[in-house]
C-alpha cells in the first residue's frame, strides 16, 4: 500500500494495534501551541455519534495542517477518537479520581455504547468509518471501583476504563469490536487504508 502512514494520536494502544496490522507508522503529534483538548469540546445537545465523528474529522484537519506546516514527507494520516455513551450522555476522559468513580458507578450493572471513529487523509481524500460496540458491565462494589481508580488506569481513558486492562474483570459481555473498544477498530482501519491504495 504505502511505505508508512502518520498516526496522529498519543495513544500507545493505537500504535500497538497498527503494529498488529503490520502497518509502518510514524507519530504526528500536536505541539505545545496546539490546543488539542479544545477539539474535544462537546456541542450543546450533540448526540454521541455525531460528536465522535465531528471530533475525529477536526483531529484529521489539524493533523493534515500540521503535516503541511512541518513540510514532512507526504503519507496518509490516520486519526481516531473514542467515546463512551450511556444513552445520550457522553462519558469522556475523567477529570480526576472522583470523576472516574462517578463514571464507573454509572456504568456498573448496565450496558453502554463505545464508538470509535477513524479518519484517514491522503491528498484531497478524507475517508471516515465508525465502529459501534455495546459493553455490559456486571455489578461492581464501591470497593472494586475504588481499587480500580486507585490503580490510576482510568485516568486519560474515555469512560474511565481500559477494556484491555484491569477493568476486564467488570465486563460481562461485549457485542462488537474489541479493538474498537480499545481505540482503533482494526477491520474498519484496514478497510480505509485499502481504499486509499
Amino acid at each position: 500500500m504505502f511505505p508508512f502512514i502518520y498516526l496522529a494520536s498519543q495513544s500507545p494502544r493505537r500504535s500497538q494495534l497498527l503494529q498488529q496490522l503490520e502497518v509502518e507508522h510514524q507519530l504526528l503529534l500536536a505541539d505545545a501551541q496546539e490546543d488539542a483538548e479544545a477539539l474535544e469540546q462537546q456541542l450543546a445537545g450533540e448526540a454521541p455519534l455525531a460528536y465522535v465523528q465531528r471530533v475525529t474529522a477536526l483531529k484529521l484537519d489539524a493533523a493534515m495542517a500540521r503535516l503541511q506546516a512541518r513540510a514532512l514527507p507526504l503519507a496518509p494520516v490516520l486519526c481516531a477518537d473514542t467515546t463512551v455513551a450511556l444513552g445520550p450522555d457522553i462519558y469522556g476522559k475523567p477529570q480526576d479520581a472522583d470523576d472516574a468513580q462517578r463514571m464507573l458507578r454509572a456504568l456498573c450493572g448496565r450496558t453502554h455504547t463505545v464508538m470509535t471513529a477513524v479518519a484517514v487523509g491522503w491528498g484531497a481524500q478524507r475517508l471516515q468509518a465508525c465502529s459501534i460496540s455495546d459493553v455490559s458491565f456486571a455489578e461492581c462494589s464501591d470497593a472494586d471501583i475504588a481499587a480500580y481508580v486507585a490503580s490510576g488506569e482510568p485516568l486519560g481513558k474515555a469512560g474511565a476504563y481500559a477494556v484491555q486492562g484491569r477493568a476486564a474483570a467488570f465486563i460481562a459481555r461485549i457485542n462488537g469490536s474489541y479493538t474498537g473498544i480499545m481505540g482503533l477498530p482494526l477491520f474498519e482501519t484496514a478497510q480505509l487504508l485499502r481504499s486509499l491504495a
